[in-house]
């Protein structure tokens, strides 16, 4: 209904259209025309009223003409605007989030953002491009600018990463983590690649690459623009071991962790899973006759217990037939 022609109403007038029609066609968010016209009073101040409203929906649709050329700029109430379909940012650094709010309050918006029609609800946007501009015009409290096109699926997520690569503005990992979310959500490695700006071999490496990295380290870490495809790689190669993936997911837990800058999350992740796993304590079990019949291995993951079968036979089917006994022995003593 927000994008609904205007011109309408005039001609809703001219057939004597009922209340309600004229209540119904006169919702315009787009040009502030958000409040139904209410019929009613003198004559003079309808045809006055209709006169107003009339001229404001030729101007409407001029506007909304050069909007479908892409050739308008207008402001929008931030409040209307939602997210892209995949968002392809791992975050902003507090002093990069100042500073863009900073200049935006001393200079004004400069460079418009790039919305939709929202195909879900006709009164609200959806940003194809821009998110960090929106995020700090909101802050302001201010409108923002922004460039109004009908564009599908397709057409959004190439605008969205093609305007980020003509600046430069995503880091390696963004960027691989991007393409990963738009082939999950089924676009077509061609789309990605347009998106991008990489060729199928490029992208290929990129995907793997996140399909290698669990995506809450990915997460956690985020942008790490001083580490490429180089360091990452390195990265989910020593993750590949279960006990240092173990220890990284911990570790991103620990609140100290999101207080360092997003390069020194990298750092300390990488450096602790770089460190050689420590060497399994290995003891064994001597039974009271002097037999070596149990070499115990403990590392930090697991215990491994070794029965040689050369001096006792039939001890490991024994031990392994008391397992359940022992289990429940040991819930016991540690309920008591």
């Amino acid at each position: 209904m927000a994008r609904k022609n205007l011109f309408e109403l005039s001609e809703a007038a001219g057939e004597q259209a009922p209340p309600d029609a004229a209540r119904t066609s006169l919702v315009r968010p787009l040009m502030g025309l958000d409040r139904p016209l209410k019929p009613g009073g003198p004559v003079g101040a309808i045809s006055q009223s209709l006169e107003n409203i009339n001229s404001r929906a030729q101007r409407a649709d001029e506007i909304e003409r050069k909007l479908s050329e892409g050739q308008a700029v207008v402001e929008l109430d931030p409040s209307l605007i939602d997210q892209s379909i995949v968002v392809d940012r791992l975050g902003i650094t507090d002093e990069r989030r100042t500073a863009l709010v900073d200049q935006i309050r001393e200079h004004g918006q400069q460079v418009p953002i790039l919305v939709r029609p929202h195909p879900g609800d006709s009164a609200r946007y959806q940003v194809a491009y821009g998110h960090r501009r929106l995020a700090a015009v909101r802050q302001l409290g201010r409108m923002v600018r922004a460039v109004v096109r009908e564009l599908t699926d397709e057409q959004l997520v190439v605008s969205q990463g093609q305007e980020n690569n003509s600046r430069s503005d995503l880091s390696y990992i963004e960027r691989c983590y991007f393409a990963a979310k738009l082939e999950a959500r089924g676009f077509s490695r061609d789309i990605i690649m347009a998106s991008l700006g990489v060729d199928k071999a490029a992208l290929s490496k990129m995907i793997a690459l996140v399909a290698r990295l669990p995506a809450e380290i990915i997460e956690a870490i985020g942008t790490a623009e001083s580490f490429g495809r180089q360091r990452w790689a390195e990265l989910a190669d020593l993750l590949e071991e279960r006990a240092k993936r173990a220890r990284a997911l911990k570790a991103i837990e620990d609140p100290e962790f999101a207080a360092l800058s997003s390069d020194e999350r990298f750092q300390s992740v990488y450096d602790m899973v770089k460190i050689p796993a420590k060497k399994p304590d290995r003891t064994l079990w001597t039974a009271p006759n002097g037999s070596r019949l149990v070499s115990i291995s403990d590392s930090e993951s697991k215990t491994t217990f070794a029965f040689d079968k050369r001096i006792e036979p039939e001890f490991a089917n024994f031990v392994r037939e008391r397992l359940q006994a022992l289990y429940d022995e040991f819930r016991q003593k540690i309920t008591d």
